[in-house]
């Protein structure tokens, strides 16, 4: 073989060596978490369920509510937000608005949210929407309405 043949043949082992480590590593770290967690509890039962009811409620239901003219609805961390009818405004605060992402843009502070777009709380710091009419608004996560 001659000298740069050799080479690239010695980097093509040393690689495939390299990788098929690293495969053994996480495979052998993925069996070794996994080992001795047997229960006698049986899945899905009062002593362990497979999720609560509320957990499905607050986050992956769309609940439909009703804010009268000057209500406001709060997100927490990850709430999302449709305008289905009525007039409401962007609530923000310091650190931002709140996303439309239907839109591809930050809503500022007062700014009036569009009917059917997505909309998304980033954390939870007062940002929501304020009804400025009686709206209806489709709702997931976690809110409050004042």
């Amino acid at each position: 073989m001659s000298g740069a043949r050799a080479q690239l043949h010695a980097d093509w082992r040393r690689r495939a060596l390299l990788l098929s480590l690293a495969g053994f590593v996480f495979l052998g770290g993925f069996f070794i978490g996994h080992q001795g967690r047997a229960s006698s509890v049986a899945p899905g039962s009062d002593a362990d369920p497979l999720v609560a009811r509320s957990y499905v409620d607050q986050f992956l239901v769309l609940a439909v509510v009703e804010l009268a003219k000057g209500q406001t609805l709060e997100g927490g961390a990850g709430t999302e937000i449709i305008l289905r009818s009525g007039t409401a405004r962007a609530i923000a605060s310091p650190l931002g608005g709140v996303c439309d992402l239907t839109g591809g843009r930050d809503l500022p502070q007062g700014e009036i949210v569009k009917a059917n777009h997505l909309l998304l709380v980033p954390r939870a710091d007062g940002r929501g929407i304020r009804a400025e009419t009686a709206v209806f608004v489709m709702v997931r996560g976690p809110h409050t309405i004042k």
